[in-house]
């Protein structure tokens, strides 16, 4: 039983570092400098809720998805590994991926009446390195407690997301640009721990004589 929580502890921990809620923030602020509060909140709200649709659905088709493009599940993991240690290096410079996020969706997000779904729902939340956690870990067991239990998770960070934007403007006032890059790094650390360990487990699987 301590294995198995500390299956969804990983992903937990794996899933808050990917979407990365604090080293968005400043990214959030200025898209939605030019609203009011309350305009703020609902933006923050939706995006929250957005992420949560996108993962959860992401979750039960995710396995489809891989089974119609005849991909299996070891060389997905490891695919995903790679684009995980990808944006963990940006993070590790204090940077956002372009794979989350580029010059030119940011551009676009300030002529957007809502920026709530895109670009902050998809792709700076749930970018490909959160879908691609997402589909490794809910393939790992098809039971109804697997399924139950990352919902439980992907919920509990939909809501982190949604308090984080909520308090947006308060957290950048007190951490600075400084304390939101280091806090980056962190979680850029620590995806690097998982980019690692999804493509070790999946060359396992590759290549059966590595285990």
């Amino acid at each position: 039983m301590d294995v198995i929580w500390s299956d969804y502890t990983k992903f937990f921990i794996g899933l808050i570092s990917i979407v990365n809620p604090v080293g968005v923030v400043p990214i959030f602020v200025n898209i939605t400098s030019f609203m009011t509060v309350p305009q703020r909140r609902r933006t923050g709200f939706l995006a929250a809720v957005s992420l949560g649709v996108i993962l959860l659905v992401v979750q039960f088709t995710g396995s489809a998805i891989l089974r119609f493009f005849g991909i299996s599940l070891p060389s997905f993991r490891v695919a995903g590994g790679i684009l995980i240690l990808l944006i963990a290096i940006s993070m590790m410079h204090a940077q956002l991926s372009r794979a989350k996020h580029t010059e030119e969706e940011s551009q676009d997000a300030v002529d957007r009446d809502s920026v709530a779904v895109v670009p902050l729902g998809i792709p700076l939340l749930a970018g490909p390195g959160a879908i691609s956690t997402v589909i490794v870990y809910a393939a790992q067991n098809t039971s109804v407690l697997h399924y139950i239990a990352l919902s439980l998770v992907i919920v509990l960070v939909s809501v982190i997301i949604w308090v984080t934007f909520r308090s947006a403007v308060v957290i950048e006032r007190i951490l600075g640009r400084t304390g939101i890059n280091v806090v980056m790094r962190i979680m850029g650390l620590i995806m690097t721990a998982v980019a690692v360990e999804f493509i070790t487990n999946g060359l396992k699987q590759i290549f059966p004589v590595l285990g």
